[in-house]
């Protein structure tokens, strides 16, 4: 019987730096892009892929992450007795009731493998979601990145990595991956390296925040030591775990926007404010006029 993937895994703890002071207070995956935040964006694309279990893994100060997918009663009251009944759907309809909500707390700043760790005694022995908020992707052709790789697992039955193609200057930002080619947009995992500097990266494809991982895949981040920066990394896990069993890279169909950048960031403010149904066609003569 073939694995449903109904947990996906938001690993919400970094302290975003790049964006001090405006995330000294609040995380980065809160800065909005028009009318939602970051997080907001990548809880829905989770959703139309079919996940009814959201996992946060937050770190102290994240508070705000919670607070907004939770029902917020005294507002909600207000914008019905004032019959603001549009802001009213917006702010109940965040997330479908049928999706639960589990927020797991990271005690210290030890890597995206420890934190993906930390997510296992409520994932299980299922295979499961990760999803980096600030790479927000923009798929208007369907229901989004994550959706196209769950349909990938689930003829592959096997971890899957969400590549792109990245300029040879930016190597050094990315898990940088060599495949054996399997069919177009897809291939079987031959080497990742975490960040390596152009001359040394197998391809110009690199790993971006989404993933599907088998249970598998705690057991090599259990053993997996401190690399890069002193922290646990999920790349090195991933290498581990695709001498174990087959692990594939997938070039996803759609836009991303790197909004852990301050440049990609903006770039994805302009992109979504020019889409937007009420401020798009004004945004636009706005921007024509600069």
């Amino acid at each position: 019987m073939t694995a449903r993937i109904r947990k996906a895994v938001f690993p919400v703890a970094g302290l975003g730096t790049r964006f001090l002071p405006a995330t000294k207070a609040n995380p980065k995956e809160m800065l909005p892009v028009v009318d939602k935040p970051l997080v907001q964006y990548a809880a829905e694309e989770a959703v139309r892929a079919g996940i009814d279990t959201l996992i946060f893994v937050n770190g102290r100060n994240k508070r705000s992450i919670p607070d907004h997918f939770d029902k917020a009663y005294e507002l909600e009251t207000e914008l019905e007795s004032s019959g603001k009944l549009d802001r009213l759907e917006a702010v109940r309809n965040i997330i479908p009731p049928e999706v639960t909500c589990i927020y797991i707390r990271q005690a210290e700043a030890l890597g995206l493998g420890h934190a993906v760790l930390c997510a296992e005694s409520v994932v299980g022995d299922e295979p499961f979601a990760v999803i980096l908020a600030d790479d927000l992707i923009d798929d208007d052709a369907g229901d989004g990145c994550l959706a196209q790789m769950v349909a990938q697992y689930q003829a592959l039955q096997g971890s899957i990595l969400g590549v792109q193609h990245v300029p040879a200057e930016h190597t050094d930002r990315y898990g940088m991956v060599d495949v054996e080619p399997v069919q177009p947009r897809l291939g079987r995992l031959r080497g990742i390296i975490e960040k390596p500097p152009a001359s040394e990266a197998p391809s110009d494809l690199g790993v971006v925040g989404r993933y599907i991982l088998t249970p598998q895949i705690f057991a090599c981040l259990r053993t997996t030591t401190p690399g890069a920066g002193g922290e646990i990394q999920l790349t090195d896990a991933i290498d581990a775990l695709m001498h174990k069993e087959a692990v594939y890279a997938y070039e996803f169909l759609g836009t991303r926007f790197d909004c852990g950048d301050k440049l990609g960031y903006l770039q994805a403010t302009v992109e979504y404010g020019l889409k937007h149904p009420e401020l798009g066609p004004a945004f636009a003569d706005y921007l024509q006029s600069r």
